[in-house]
């Protein structure tokens, strides 16, 4: 299928800069001795980044290096430096353009922090898995470093963590709304998305000599402005109406296109025959987007009034859709922040050459014998695509990579698998996944060009799939086929997460999954089982999951395998009730479902799940002061009862249940039958409650060094590595 939305030019159509006489590096280098062996007296372009330096397609610091390499440009890497001080920045020299900073693959609070807020003792992207190596907030730490090491040096910032702050956002770390990165960085330029466009762009322009103070018209760019840029037209966001119709109206705003597909045919009204004909060539008609922004907000306002910043975030989710977003602008004191419109996706073409640069596929060679669990777990897998069209509310995909779905080629997928075949260290003969942010959307894409160019919804399958939508698996199917024919590959497992609404609607899809593709578990992610909070994450029901379970099961029967779902289930999710919760952890007691491992949910920024947590207003609708109000549970012990009832069979969390049963008059769950939930207080448990000292005696304990025998207890068991036990999930 043909891309509808195109850029005005190829990712590659650009000259390439005086550099590339030097050919491609074996690696990218990380110091000034490996420079020299290359030849080369400085780098044009440094790139800092929190994770270790994986030269492999699923780490953007790679993808970023080499398709500047393959423009001509000499990029160097500092990954994980020391950020207490310049020393670090400055160790490959200035940058002949500017430095480009990312905090890496993860956000770094996110990395850094669990869903409770705790430190994490780990980092899956550093070599031996060791903590510790990215401060919080890196993108703004590295960026002010860079600052101190070369005051005069361009500093562009971009990743995961720049393109989510790149507004005002509420930070669930500090509890409060921040302002635009930007401004706490200091930097001259932020790229959000997958930025391959905006990045060659402007990096050419840098290097024709063009001051990056001048380039404010790049697409997927946001800067720092004093003034509106003057060949804009503003328009308040408060003046923005419910979604509508966009062509027919000459508003500019008018906020989402007819898509139910009654206006496909229609035709205008014959003019009246007249005895001389006269031709009036039409003038051209603007876009009702084009050379317009949206004035939000001011930080200011959004920061105290969360209605507004409700209505602010909605906005700004509306404007995602590079083929009819507007530029947005923001006050933040005497400044504005001002962001462009996305960039075009890539074309398939586009998307081949980047995934065919050179990548050596392992990490550099600094690291030795170090493992990197990240790239452990990615090493031989392929991503076929990117974007996301599903909109979960918990979820950055499409505010990061949009709706639109970017797919490869089979050809060039097919040539990343013979290349792990051929070359990758400790190969079997098995890929791990074919995938990307969800396994089943490749090359699937709107089948009308209208709609896809305008339409405004944040989702194309909530509350249900939309008519224009292609739901055809047989692109995926082929590939799926073609790869597992190939001689060396033993399996194609398929570990990205399958949209189990799209994949019932193309059964063929579900056969081919459950017959080839599934190691005896699949992991699927209904994230609840009740209509509340389902609506507020824009998940279907659970209908669906019947539906699709039904299938796999049918399926894996006909292929003789005993295989099982593994559903995934967000606690503490905005719009949960206690209620809720119960519910489902007494379907997943009658499911004979026993969760390992469970998630809190992550308010991560710019999310709409997020803004829903923080205002409790829901800006699923358009903002009224009198809108619906969402219920959040906030605070460590809300939050720690939600996730506990997804383990309602652990004996930690017994005491902790039945207290809420209690306090929600549903006593009648506590028991030892197959109806009840948790065991009534055993004996064991009531005298361990009898010898917990009481508030004045642990004051007494801590301030004296007095020690009970129960808290001597606690403190010998305080350190004991916790268990888990992994169960066979069972079906009545």
């Amino acid at each position: 299928m043909q891309a509808t939305i195109k850029a005005d030019r190829s990712l590659f159509s650009y000259p390439k800069y005086w550099a590339h006489c030097y050919g491609s590096a074996p690696f990218l280098p990380m110091s000034r001795a490996e420079m020299d062996e290359l030849g080369w007296d400085s780098c044009d372009i440094i790139l800092v980044t929190g994770d270790a330096y994986v030269d492999h397609p699923s780490f953007g610091m790679a993808i970023i290096g080499r398709l500047l390499e393959a423009h001509g440009f000499r990029v160097g890497i500092i990954a994980q430096p020391d950020w207490t001080n310049k020393n670090d920045f400055m160790k490959l020299g200035k940058p002949n353009l500017y430095f480009g900073v990312t905090a890496g693959n993860m956000d770094s609070m996110i990395n850094r922090y669990t869903a409770d807020k705790k430190l994490r003792h780990d980092d899956a992207y550093t070599p031996n898995n060791e903590g510790g190596k990215r401060p919080d907030r890196a993108v703004t730490v590295y960026s002010q470093r860079c600052r101190e090491a070369f005051k005069d040096v361009p500093i562009i910032i971009g990743g995961i963590e720049g393109s989510l702050r790149r507004i005002a956002h509420y930070d669930y770390w500090s509890e409060k709304v921040r302002r635009s990165v930007l401004f706490d960085a200091k930097a001259d330029l932020l790229m959000f998305g997958n930025a391959e466009r905006p990045l060659v762009e402007v990096t050419h322009r840098l290097a024709a000599g063009e001051a990056i103070a001048d380039i404010t018209d790049v697409r997927g760019t946001a800067i720092i402005v004093k003034q509106p840029l003057p060949e804009w037209q503003g328009v308040d966001s408060t003046s923005l109406d419910r979604p509508g119709k966009i062509d027919p109206l000459p508003s500019p705003y008018v906020m989402e296109p007819d898509c139910d597909g009654k206006n496909e045919n229609k035709t205008e009204p014959a003019a009246p025959e007249t005895a001389k004909a006269i031709v009036v060539q039409p003038a051209e008609r603007r876009k009702p987007w084009e050379n317009v922004y949206v004035k939000l907000p001011a930080y200011e306002v959004v920061r105290d009034n969360k209605t507004l910043y409700a209505h602010a975030n909605r906005i700004l989710h509306q404007e995602t859709n590079p083929g009819c977003a507007r530029a947005l602008l923001q006050r933040h004191g005497d400044r504005h922040i001002w962001i462009n419109p996305p960039a075009m996706p890539l074309e398939t073409e586009e998307m081949d050459a980047v995934f065919d640069l050179p990548y050596q596929r392992v990490p550099h060679p600094a690291y030795g014998d170090a493992k990197i669990p990240a790239y452990d777990m990615i090493r031989f897998s392929v991503n076929i695509m990117r974007g996301c069209f599903g909109g979960c509310t918990f979820c950055s995909i499409t505010e990061h990579e949009g709706r639109i779905i970017q797919s490869r080629s089979e050809d060039s997928i097919i040539r990343e698998i013979e290349q792990i075949r051929d070359t990758v260290p400790g190969f079997t003969g098995v890929i791990s996944d074919l995938g990307g942010p969800t396994a089943n959307m490749y090359r699937l894409r709107c089948k009308s060009a209208k709609a896809e160019a305008t339409c405004r919804r944040p989702s194309c399958v909530y509350p249900s799939i939309c008519a224009h939508m292609d739901t055809d698996h047989a692109p995926t199917i082929n590939l799926y086929r073609r790869a597992r024919d190939l001689p060396g590959i033993k399996k194609i497992l398929i570990a990205s997460g399958v949209r189990y609404d799209l994949a019932i609607e193309d059964p063929a899809y579900v056969k081919e999954l459950a017959k080839h593709h599934v190691g005896g578990y699949l992991k699927i992610a209904p994230e609840h089982t009740e209509d509340g909070p389902l609506s507020k994450m824009m998940k279907p029901g659970m209908g669906t999951y019947y539906r699709f379970k039904e299938l796999f099961d049918k399926y894996s029967k006909e292929a003789g395998k005993e295989q099982y779902l593994i559903p995934y289930f967000i606690a503490s999710h905005p719009g949960t009730t206690d209620e809720d919760m119960l519910e489902l952890a007494i379907w997943l007691k009658e499911n004979r479902f026993k969760l390992d491992q469970v998630q809190n949910f992550y308010p991560s920024p710019m999310a709409t799940a997020t803004t829903l947590y923080h205002t409790e207003v829901n800006s699923l609708r358009k903002v009224k002061k009198d809108s619906e109000t969402v219920p959040s549970a906030k605070g460590e012990i809300h939050r720690r009862l939600h996730k506990a009832m997804l383990r309602y069979h652990d004996p930690k969390n017994f005491a902790q249940i039945r207290k809420a049963l209690v306090k929600m008059g549903r006593e009648d769950l506590i028991g030892r039958g197959p109806q009840h939930l948790v065991p009534p207080e055993s004996a064991n448990e009531k005298r361990q409650r009898a010898a917990k000292p009481r508030r004045g005696e642990r004051a007494l304990t801590k301030h004296t060094g007095i020690r009970t025998a129960a808290n001597a207890n606690a403190s010998g068991n305080r350190h004991k590595p916790k268990t888990t036990r992994t169960s066979k999930p069972k079906y009545q």
